[in-house]
């Protein structure tokens, strides 16, 4: 199953960008090309219950209801306590402390229960956010959305984007990019996870992995997200049944 991107009112001021260079390489850049993806990656800040505040990374998926976000499962709760995190923000289109198109509170997270039950096996480390309106417009009515496809061709060529702490890729306060053929990861048993030579540091996790990406426009399709990384490598969970029944419940919330 497969659902197209959609454009909104930000990605259209956004589409005259022009493109960056856009070369395989094995350490992430500044994304500098514009397009619908500078406004549908975001950041997100979220509290545990002890108040400490983290950061990660999250793209907009289409979905009907014109709201939700795809992140990773250790984004949205902890996996060894079953701890929901709380005050749980998305910020599109972040840049340099700059909030351009608002701040979108979640209303609702939805992980894949097998996360939690298996205590962090990382094949469903994925979640998806939904979240409420700023000034009366949805998510993708004010920032267009990233398409989604479910139980897609592996081996793919795909681009993954966000926000990386370390000095080199900004601090957390730009959009990094990576990309490169997908390979299957061999280092994990029973991994079903798909990675590339390219590694983004804390904070990018939950940062989408787009296949068919369109660089000029900024589009394509999200099959999976940021996850774990071993050596040179980052890898993202499958987006398979399980991630197809969680969006599915997310999109109708």
């Amino acid at each position: 199953m497969s659902v197209p991107p959609a454009a909104g009112l930000a990605s259209a001021k956004a589409a005259g960008a022009a493109p960056g260079a856009v070369t395989p390489m094995s350490s992430p850049t500044a994304w500098t090309g514009g397009g619908l993806i500078s406004t549908t990656a975001g950041k997100v800040f979220f509290q545990n219950s002890s108040g400490g505040t983290f950061a990660c990374s999250a793209t907009v998926a289409n979905a009907d209801n014109k709201s939700v976000v795809l992140t990773a499962g250790h984004c949205v709760v902890n996996a060894g306590t079953g701890e929901v995190y709380q005050n749980w923000v998305f910020i599109p289109g972040y840049g340099n402390g700059n909030r351009p198109y608002g701040t979108f509170s979640a209303r609702v997270l939805y992980w894949w229960s097998d996360y939690v039950a298996t205590a962090g096996n990382a094949n469903y480390d994925f979640a998806f956010a939904v979240v409420n309106t700023v000034n009366n417009r949805t998510l993708v009515d004010t920032v267009g959305a990233e398409g989604i496809a479910f139980n897609s061709a592996t081996g793919q060529h795909v681009h993954s984007f966000g926000y990386g702490g370390s000095d080199a890729e900004g601090n957390g306060e730009r959009l990094n990019h990576c990309e490169g053929d997908e390979f299957a990861d061999a280092g994990r048993a029973g991994s079903t996870m798909w990675g590339i030579d390219c590694v983004q540091s804390g904070g990018s996790s939950g940062g989408g992995f787009l296949s068919n990406f369109d660089a000029g426009a900024g589009t394509g399709y999200l099959v999976g997200n940021i996850s774990v990384s071993a050596g040179s490598n980052e890898y993202h969970p499958y987006l398979g049944d399980e991630a197809l029944t969680t969006y599915q419940a997310a999109g109708a919330a």
